[in-house]
């Protein structure tokens, strides 16, 4: 039996779309109990899915408790992919990584004065990386939830997090004034699966590739 991790929400239900769309897993979403499981099991009993927090897919698949998981380029940028293989974009779970502010003038004088300034993220790497590549200081406060607070009262000066429609940033009023990086999930290994299982694990990305490539010729 194949193991995948996956994380709850939308990435979860692209994900299945791709696997039965490949054939590659018979899932009953119709079930009572699909949405509560943590393991759900494919009908021929080959394949099940472990529904863990995206920041966890990494681990479960680095130790082996998973053989291949579904999880986003902000996740896997931000912390250590040893013991893994990234054989493919999924072009699932699109969104950006961008900052934002709740006073764009303010943010601007920061910016031109070369002031030191804080900024809340999920994502210290990666922030942290941003800001050094234009040569700007910043103090990182490590935020897990309601990012949008931090500008409001004061916390920091900027957010650095994903934003999909920019919707609940607009609610908040927050604006979106730069893109740090475009986000998507991959298909992610853990190197020993690759070798045990490699039969049935490269059969799979091979379905995969086959499924992304026909939706890329439809959208054409």
């Amino acid at each position: 039996m194949l193991t995948c991790a996956v994380p709850k929400g939308r990435i979860f239900d692209e994900t299945v779309e791709l696997l039965t769309r490949g054939k590659i897993a018979s899932l009953n979403k119709e079930h009572e109990d699909f949405s509560r499981k943590l393991i759900i099991i494919s009908r021929d009993k080959n394949f099940r899915l472990l529904i863990v927090r995206s920041q966890d897919v990494l681990t479960y698949v680095r130790y082996g408790a998973a053989d291949i998981g579904v999880v986003g380029l902000d996740v896997l940028d931000e912390f250590n992919c040893e013991g893994i293989y990234q054989p493919l974009d999924l072009k699932i779970g699109a969104c950006r990584l961008s900052v934002a502010v709740a006073n764009k003038e303010k943010y601007k004088k920061l910016i031109d004065s070369s002031q030191r300034f804080k900024v809340a993220t999920k994502y210290p790497n990666q922030a942290n990386a941003y800001y050094a590549k234009k040569g700007i200081q910043v103090d990182i406060i490590k935020q897990y939830g309601s990012m949008e607070l931090a500008p409001i009262v004061g916390l920091a000066d900027a957010i650095v997090d994903l934003v999909s429609t920019g919707q609940t940033l607009k609610v908040n009023g927050l604006f979106e004034i730069d893109l740090v990086k475009k986000i998507s999930s991959r298909l992610i290994i853990n190197k020993a699966s690759f070798k045990l299982k490699n039969p049935a694990v490269t059969g799979i990305v091979r379905k995969l590739s086959e499924v992304l490539e026909l939706k890329n010729r439809k959208s054409k």
